[in-house]
């Protein structure tokens, strides 16, 4: 993957973290009909364990919180939020460089050690308003999770409820673009079968807050995790000496498309 490559497949709903990696296409079983009333059963299951992930991401809105993304150890990110008080350090590792993000109130800085054409690498300064909307960093509720939880758990197909283990499969075709963990479809623009039914775990700790998605290595899919921790820790950011107006070179290379 080249450092160009890097960058197209790295997009921030908040923070320059919606990885994606590309998948390899290999055929899979037929799915198989299942009974009228296992399925409706299924539903039921899944819905309550829908309704238990999401009320464990409320958190994201009431305090301050770490956020991990690792996507095949190729991509990984870290990131540190407070919405409430509207604070944001965020860095993102990948082949061939990193980028840092600092967000203080309404600004956004950034700084690249990927190749970007026309740009260099010292701190800059985003204009919002010229920001592709793939690349919204906002601290508005709904855009403000670092991690993508939301997108995640929109794309679960069935899951039960062990305890605080949340198991179950996962549609990665229905994985909206967004900050977090995203695939891109094979050389032949195909998703491999059994990404429409991709095994996923996740835990709760005892105050019912998700701390870990995790998607396995399997059909062709490269192993995903998302990890919270850190709730209620002080997030100090510090705005960066010398930063500079973006320059108009930027902005085409930002987001899911940016550069192509």
């Amino acid at each position: 993957m080249t450092r160009r490559a890097v960058l197209a497949s790295i997009a921030a709903g908040l923070l320059l973290v919606a990885c994606s990696v590309g998948v390899r296409t290999q055929s899979g079983p037929e799915p198989h009909a299942v009974p009228t009333s296992a399925a409706g059963a299924d539903i039921a299951t899944t819905a309550e364990a829908v309704r238990l992930l999401r009320a464990g991401t409320a958190f994201v809105s009431q305090t301050s919180y770490r956020s991990d993304v690792d996507i095949a150890s190729q991509i990984t990110t870290l990131a540190h939020t407070d919405n409430v008080h509207k604070r944001l350090n965020a860095t993102v590792s990948a082949p061939g460089g990193g980028i840092e993000i600092r967000m203080i109130d309404d600004e956004v800085y950034l700084k690249s050690g990927l190749f970007l054409h026309g740009v260099g690498d010292g701190w800059m300064i985003l204009d919002p308003a010229r920001v592709p909307s793939d690349f919204a960093l906002s601290f508005a509720p709904g855009r403000n999770d670092s991690g993508g939880s939301a997108r995640l758990i929109a794309a679960i197909v069935t899951a039960r409820v062990d305890g605080s283990q949340i198991t179950g499969t996962i549609d990665v075709t229905r994985i909206s673009v967004g900050n977090g963990i995203s695939f891109r479809p094979g050389p032949d623009g195909a998703f491999p079968e059994g990404a429409r039914s991709h095994a996923f775990r996740a835990t709760l700790d005892t105050e019912g807050r998700l701390v870990s998605f995790l998607m396995p290595q399997a059909d062709g899919l490269p192993n995903a995790s998302l990890r919270y921790s850190d709730f209620g820790t002080t997030v100090t950011v510090v705005r960066p000496s010398g930063a500079v107006a973006a320059p108009d070179a930027l902005y085409p290379q930002l987001g899911v498309n940016g550069g192509r």
